[in-house]
């Protein structure tokens, strides 16, 4: 019994005619009345009774129909399923979120391509750096959006922002200077995300300046708490600070203290719903 011999069957039950299901079919009436027969025999019953003007069918006819439908539209939804995940339709996206990547997501984008294919889901996996880089490695997770400095060996990436290092306080009097330079920064006790922790010391050695690192973390959302508190002022990516720190944050006079947002991804075929979703990048 296969898929075939059983849409031919409901065919036939439906029309209650051979001859109008070959028509609607497509097919002749010898080949169709052959598959009938070879359904039968396998079944080792009867499933029509023949009639001058058509066929009707069995008790044995009725209770197949029942399962035929059943397995035929399965079957059916199956290949559109199928389908959809071949051309990036359907499925879950994994994507790990770093803290300080708000903004990115959602975007319209994603909005846009959910309107369109309905069916599909998303898991959002939100950690910091490192732990979203173990997460694509491990194949916990498809995509990820981090923020620079990492190790790129075995990524493909796309560049999302660039953003300057902004400085985060309480004291408004610091705030009205409008700006503050390296050398100002090394008179404050400084809050740092560990990671930018080298970066940091080789422009403070650079200078000839010795800063003092009064709390270090590993989250841009914690140092600014800590900052907000007055226990220092915290160095931060500008993304995150207009969000966090409305006001309360300043520029600094230092070019090369920028970060950058990367949408990454292990080096490897995509599936088509992956590559979808780069695409919207």
């Amino acid at each position: 019994m296969d898929l075939k011999q059983l849409e031919y069957f409901l065919a036939v039950a439906e029309e209650k005619q051979i001859t109008a299901a070959a028509k609607r079919l497509f097919v002749a009436q010898p080949p169709l009345s052959y598959q009938l027969k070879q359904l039968e025999k396998e079944l080792g019953t009867k499933l029509f009774i023949r009639e001058s003007h058509g066929v009707k069918l069995t008790d044995a006819g009725k209770e197949l129909q029942e399962y035929a439908e059943k397995i035929v539209s399965l079957a059916q939804k199956a290949k559109g399923q199928v389908g959809k995940i071949e051309k990036g339709e359907l499925g879950s996206i994994r994507i790990g979120s770093a803290s300080s990547s708000v903004g990115e997501l959602p975007s319209a984008k994603f909005k846009q391509l959910k309107q369109f294919y309905p069916d599909l889901s998303f898991d959002i996996y939100e950690d910091n750096t490192y732990g979203i880089i173990d997460g694509i490695r491990s194949g916990k997770i498809d995509l990820g959006i981090v923020r620079t400095p990492f190790d790129h060996t075995g990524f493909d990436f796309k560049e999302l922002t660039s953003e300057k290092m902004v400085l985060v306080t309480a004291d408004q009097n610091l705030i009205q200077r409008g700006h503050v330079s390296l050398a100002d920064l090394a008179k404050e006790p400084l809050i740092i995300y560990r990671r930018f922790e080298s970066i940091f010391n080789s422009s403070f050695a650079h200078m000839g300046l010795r800063p003092f690192y009064a709390v270090k973390c590993d989250d841009s959302r914690t140092a600014i708490l800590w900052a907000k508190q007055g226990m220092g002022v915290a160095l931060v990516p500008e993304g995150i600070a207009s969000l966090y720190a409305k006001g309360q944050f300043l520029p600094i006079d230092h070019a090369s203290w920028q970060t950058h947002l990367q949408l990454i991804w292990k080096k490897e075929k995509l599936s088509p719903l992956i590559v979808r979703v780069v695409d919207l990048f």
